[in-house]
C-alpha cells in the first residue's frame, strides 16, 4: 500500500508534465519518472492530513455532477466487489481532471494509512459536504457501505436531474423575456427616433399611440442611463440582503407566501428533506442527527426554523409526523405518508415515498407552469413588438388616406 504522490516533471522535449504516482517515498518517486524519461522538477506526497498541503486540498471543489458521476462509479465498483483500495485505484486511472485525481490519490492515502473513508472526506469539505461523510460513516459502521452508496448516488442524481429540470423551465423563458426586452429598448431608443424625424413636418396631427410611443421614447433616452444603475443597485442590493440574515429570512417568507412560487419552493425543501431522512432513517442514523443532516440541504430559513422545531418536538418525545404537523410549514401528505411509515415500522420507505411523491408532484407543477407561461410570454412581447410597429406605421395609413383624397 503506497502513498501517492503529485509531481511536476520536464520531458525530453522540455515540455512540464503534470501528475499523480504511487511510490514508497518522494525519492522512489523520482527515480520512477527518470526511468520515464522524465526530469523531476517538484514531487510532493498526496495526504489530506499533510501540513504542507492541508489548506490546498480544503480549497479544491468538485461540480455536481462530477460528485454525482464518482459517487456512482465507487458504489458500482463495491457492489461489484472490489475493495475500497482497489475501487480508488480505478478511478484515479478514470480520472481526467487533476483536481479529481488530488482529491482520490489524496483519500486513498488516507485509508491506506488507516483512516475511514468518512474520516479521510473531512478534509475535503468542499467537495463532500457533511449529509454526504455522515452517510459514508453510517455505511462503514453498520458494514453496510456499497448499499449506501448506491443510495447516496441514487439520491444526488434524483437532485441533479430536478435542478436540471429547473434550471430548464427558468432559463427559455428567461432568454426570450431578455432578448424581447433588449430588441423593444433598441427600438426605442434608436429606431424611433430616426423615425419621428420623418413626421416632424407633419401638418396633420398623430394618432395618440404614436405620440405616446415618441414619448416614452423620448422619456428611455433621458433616462437609460438611471434604469440601468437602478438594475444594477438593486442586483447588488439584493445580493447584500440575502448575505444577511434578518434580510433573507425575510425575503424567503415573502416568497412562500407568494401563490405559485411559494408552493413550488416548499414543495422543493420537503422533497430534499424526505429524500436526505430516508437515506439516514435507512442508514441507521439516529432520527435527531438526521433531522439536524436535513437542515443542511434545506434552502429556504424559514422551513430550516420549521424543522429545528420540529426537532425539538421529537427531543421531547413527539412523533416526527406530529412533530412536522404541528409545524404548518409541511405537505400534509408528506405527513401522512410520514404517521403511516411510523405505524408500520418502515418509516424509511415511507420516507422515500412522499420525497418521490413530492417530486413527482412539483415536476407536475412545474411542467403545467411552464406550458402556459411561455406561450402567454410570447404573445405579450408579440403584442407589445406589435404596438411599436403600428405605432410607427399609422401616420403613414393617415398620409396615404389625405394623398387619396
Amino acid at each position: 500500500m503506497m502513498p501517492g504522490f503529485r509531481y511536476q516533471a520536464y520531458s525530453i522535449e522540455g515540455q512540464l508534465r503534470k501528475g499523480v504516482l504511487e511510490a514508497d517515498s518522494a525519492r522512489q518517486a523520482r527515480s520512477l519518472l527518470r526511468d520515464q524519461g522524465l526530469t523531476p522538477y517538484k514531487v510532493e506526497v498526496i495526504a489530506a492530513n499533510d501540513p504542507a498541503g492541508g489548506s490546498r486540498f480544503r480549497a479544491l471543489s468538485l461540480s455536481s455532477a462530477d460528485l454525482t458521476r464518482l459517487t456512482r462509479s465507487l458504489a458500482s465498483l463495491l457492489e461489484a466487489g472490489l475493495t475500497v483500495e482497489q475501487a480508488f485505484n480505478a478511478l484515479i486511472e478514470q480520472a481526467e481532471a487533476e483536481r479529481e485525481r488530488q482529491v482520490l490519490a489524496a483519500l486513498r492515502g488516507e485509508v491506506m494509512a488507516g483512516s475511514t473513508i468518512a474520516k479521510a472526506l473531512e478534509a475535503f469539505p468542499g467537495v463532500f459536504p457533511e449529509l454526504y461523510r455522515t452517510l459514508v460513516a453510517a455505511g462503514e459502521a453498520s458494514g453496510q457501505l456499497p448499499r449506501v452508496m448506491a443510495r447516496l448516488a441514487d439520491y444526488l442524481e434524483e437532485r441533479h436531474a430536478l435542478r436540471a429540470r429547473l434550471a430548464l423551465a427558468l432559463v427559455y423563458p428567461a432568454i426570450v423575456m431578455g432578448v424581447s426586452l433588449l430588441v423593444m429598448g433598441a427600438l426605442l431608443v434608436y429606431v424611433v427616433p430616426q423615425v419621428v424625424q420623418v413626421y416632424s413636418h407633419a401638418k396633420e396631427a398623430l394618432p395618440l399611440l404614436t405620440r405616446a410611443l415618441i414619448a416614452l421614447s423620448a422619456f428611455l433616452q433621458l433616462t437609460w442611463p438611471a434604469w440601468i444603475a437602478l438594475a444594477v443597485a438593486a442586483g447588488v442590493g439584493l445580493r447584500v440582503a440575502l448575505a444577511r440574515p434578518g434580510p433573507r429570512a425575510a425575503i424567503h417568507r415573502t416568497l412562500l407566501r407568494t401563490p405559485v412560487v411559494g408552493k413550488a419552493l416548499r414543495q422543493l425543501d420537503s422533497t430534499r428533506l424526505a429524500a436526505t431522512l430516508s437515506i439516514l432513517v435507512g442508514s441507521r442514523v439516529p432520527i435527531l442527527a438526521a433531522l439536524e443532516a436535513g437542515e443542511g440541504v434545506m434552502t429556504l430559513v424559514p422551513m430550516r426554523e420549521a424543522l429545528a422545531t420540529a426537532a425539538r418536538g421529537v427531543r421531547e418525545g413527539m412523533a416526527l409526523s406530529r412533530a412536522l404537523g404541528a409545524t404548518d410549514a409541511f405537505p400534509p401528505v408528506m405527513v401522512h405518508l410520514i404517521a403511516g411509515g411510523e405505524a408500520t415500522g418502515r418509516l424509511d420507505e415511507a420516507l422515500e415515498r412522499a420525497a418521490r411523491q413530492q417530486q413527482a408532484d412539483l415536476s407536475t407543477r412545474l411542467t403545467a407552469a411552464v406550458a402556459v407561461f411561455e406561450p402567454a410570454l410570447i404573445v405579450a412581447m408579440g403584442v407589445l413588438v406589435l404596438a411599436i410597429v403600428l405605432a410607427i406605421l399609422m401616420p403613414i395609413f393617415n398620409l396615404n388616406q389625405l394623398v387619396g383624397r
